[in-house]
């Protein structure tokens, strides 16, 4: 039976063991010149950190391109994870390491239910390469087995500087298109928005126009760090993404702004839409276990032969008004002309 000195010179160890895991870690990435040879260097970490444990990386071209299994650790033959893509995928999507202590618990994943071998504990490790989570770590072992904390924290540390690593060797150059999306959310960025926005204010009749602010976040970051003040912003976005219909256009706008334009839609409407999003965000802020926030908004439908700066100017001042009196407010104003 271990001693309690057992134990604290384990414990001992593992504290000494992370960074010098680090320090090799980053040394061996760095010597890797191609994408396969720091997948070459996953496989051996999956081997040291998890030796016998089923574990697989799955990684994405970009944000929206389909998973690829690109590294296996042992038992290469039994069935990994069929999550598709970084958006169905929670760990992914939530930017935050997943740990289902049982597959067929109501709350674990979906994608990890039902498996032909029976149920499993997974773990899911998020690999953000360039802003955005493109890739998971996963790994599974028996029900209520999930691994070691010092493991956990192996893995993550994996993800981190091998995403890193990769973000670095893929190619940038001056022919590729320009970028159309916002790197840490995902969503459409201003630039790719205003074109859209502009074409679609003078093909459509009803356009509601709706910016919005997330309430004290500059306290938030102070309190909490800029890492969940990120992890806050790619919720939201997350959100609102899932709140709106395919032909909507959400946008970041800045820092802590979003835009949203909404065809078809009186400024009632979409009034309607953005109370929905305050009460699925509210549910998926206890989800993420974040701190609670909240958001103002400033809704206009945009008047006939209005064009979208005009819009945007009376949209953001009814955002204003709304954080001037108590946030987390609606405020709508009718189209210019009308009463």
């Amino acid at each position: 039976m271990a001693t309690e000195q057992d134990r604290i010179m384990a414990e001992d160890e593992r504290q000494h063991r992370g960074p010098q895991f680090e320090l090799r870690l980053a040394n061996a990435l760095d010597m890797a010149d191609s994408e396969p040879e720091v997948i070459d260097v996953i496989e051996r970490c999956f081997a040291a950190a998890i030796p016998g444990a089923p574990a697989e990386l799955l990684l994405a071209e970009n944000g929206q391109a389909p998973f690829l299994r690109l590294a296996s650790g042992a038992g290469r033959d039994v069935p990994g994870c069929p999550v598709d893509s970084a958006e169905h995928c929670p760990a992914a999507r939530r930017a935050q390491t997943q740990q289902f202590p049982d597959s067929e618990d109501f709350d674990a994943c979906p994608k990890s239910r039902g498996r032909a071998n029976g149920a499993v504990s997974a773990l899911c490790v998020p690999v953000p390469i360039m802003g955005g989570a493109a890739g998971v770590i996963h790994t599974t072992s028996r029900p209520q087995a999930l691994p070691a904390e010092a493991v956990v924290r192996q893995l993550e540390t994996l993800a981190k500087l091998a995403g890193a690593r990769i973000g670095q060797l893929r190619p940038t150059t001056d022919t590729q298109p320009p970028a159309v999306t916002d790197a840490l959310t995902g969503l459409m960025n201003r630039g790719s928005f205003e074109h859209k926005a502009s074409t679609m204010l003078q093909q459509v009749a009803t356009v509601a126009i709706a910016m919005a602010d997330l309430d004290h976040l500059t306290d938030l970051n102070d309190t909490y760090g800029q890492e969940i003040g990120d992890r806050v912003l790619r919720l939201f976005a997350q959100v609102l993404r899932e709140s709106v219909r395919d032909n909507d256009l959400v946008c970041r706008h800045g820092r802590k702004e979003f835009v949203l334009a909404l065809p078809g839609c009186s400024g009632d409407r979409a009034e309607e839409i953005l109370q929905a999003v305050g009460i699925r965000l509210d549910a998926a802020i206890t989800v993420a276990g974040l701190p609670r926030f909240t958001a103002s908004f400033g809704v206009v439908e945009a008047g006939p032969q209005e064009g979208l700066r005009a819009a945007l100017a009376r949209a953001d001042l009814a955002l204003l008004e709304a954080k001037g009196t108590r946030r987390d407010r609606i405020v709508v104003r009718a189209a210019t002309g009308t009463t």
